[in-house]
């Protein structure tokens, strides 16, 4: 089954329904509904089972204990958010039917295989949390598929070892897993070649809402001169000026957490946009992705109609008289371009003039 649509030429552009579900397959196919009308490329969700994901007694993050029941541990609040696999094919059919691409993150190597070979989704995602879990990444890697990997609490140093670990995967190597063997993969000339052909590397800040003060755009960048990888941006801040900045720095894909309603209860609906908001994102990046251009400096069409217009020529300042002797008292710039340049001001200045000139005639 084909589960997505043909990929703007652009900016991949991720909606991010994650679990703003709630645990409803109702409000998921309501997501889908928002996302496709808005023009992004794919929606995503995520795949999880609490029990495989955190413990009994795991901690909330701040930002969860703000925005859902304090007295609930993460793991009863996980176990809420879960929506089983027929959840997933079902949604999955709807977005054909919607014509936008299904994606899921999966937080375990048996979710990531039920993703490949189940709902045979496209690509994977694989969250911040992740990039530091080696079994996983190289569970992942091994599946063949393309990743999008967020790097939000990672230095370049951790990046590169996850990267190494993909390496290992991509590549079938021999070698028995180790640090030393991952290195191996990620310096060959063959691992350098899997993960162009199929790493993302998305800059991150992994705090909901996210500051303006901490997304340090330029990592961005920094990451990709790092590891001569494409990069994007996932997006954790309130509005859309961040992911639309990001898209003119050169992120490749976007990805934004969107909700029906930032007000409703759950752990993210507070860093949301809601539907308005995430079409106007959307708009906003086709926009900017259209006044960038190709990057050579050329005379666009819409402006060879001005040139003659807002352009000078050089005409007669008085009545110039056939030998007379050219000084700059004969001689002004006006508009328009019909005439000499005034760029050759130079070469008419102590010349004998070849032709009379009426006052304002063009030379």
């Amino acid at each position: 089954m084909n589960n997505s649509k043909k990929k703007s030429p652009g900016t991949y552009i991720i909606a991010e329904a994650g679990v703003n579900h709630n645990g409803c397959i109702e409000t998921a196919h309501k997501l889908v509904d928002v996302a496709a009308a808005s023009g992004a490329d794919a929606v995503k969700f995520q795949t999880f089972q609490a029990h495989k994901l955190a413990t009994i007694d795991a901690p909330k993050a701040t930002y969860q204990g703000i925005t859902t029941d304090r007295n609930e541990s993460q793991w009863e609040m996980l176990h809420k958010l879960e929506l089983n696999h027929s959840a997933h094919l079902i949604l999955r059919d709807y977005c054909d039917e919607q014509g936008i691409e299904f994606l899921s993150t999966p937080f375990d190597l048996e979710s990531a295989h039920f993703l490949v070979e189940g709902v045979k989704v496209s690509r994977l995602k694989i969250p911040s949390g992740e990039l530091t879990n080696g079994p996983f990444l190289l569970g992942v890697a091994r599946l063949g598929v393309p990743v999008i990997l967020s790097t939000g609490m990672s230095t370049l140093g951790e990046i590169a070892e996850a990267l190494a670990v993909l390496a290992h995967g991509f590549i079938g190597s021999d070698e028995i897993p180790s640090r030393e063997a991952f290195i191996q993969a990620l310096c060959s000339i063959e691992g350098q070649s899997k993960l162009r052909e199929l790493v993302t590397l998305l800059h991150c800040t992994s705090e909901y809402p996210a500051p303006l003060s901490s997304v340090n755009l330029r990592a961005m960048s920094t990451v990709e001169t790092a590891f001569g990888l494409p990069v994007g941006y996932s997006d954790h801040t309130n509005g859309i000026t961040v992911p639309i900045a990001a898209v003119a720095r050169g992120a490749t894909i976007i990805e934004k957490h969107f909700t029906l309603d930032r007000l409703a209860p759950g752990p993210d609906h507070v860093a949301s946009l809601e539907p308005d908001e995430l079409t106007s994102m959307v708009k906003s990046i086709r926009e900017v992705e259209e006044v960038l251009g190709g990057g050579r400096k050329l005379v666009s069409f819409s402006e060879w109609g001005n040139r003659t217009i807002a352009r000078k020529s050089l005409v007669a300042r008085k009545p110039v008289n056939r030998g007379d002797l050219v000084s700059e008292e004969h001689l002004e710039a006006l508009r328009p371009a019909a005439g000499v340049s005034p760029m050759d001001y130079w070469r008419w200045i102590g010349k004998r003039a070849e032709h009379g000139y009426e006052t304002g005639e063009p030379l």
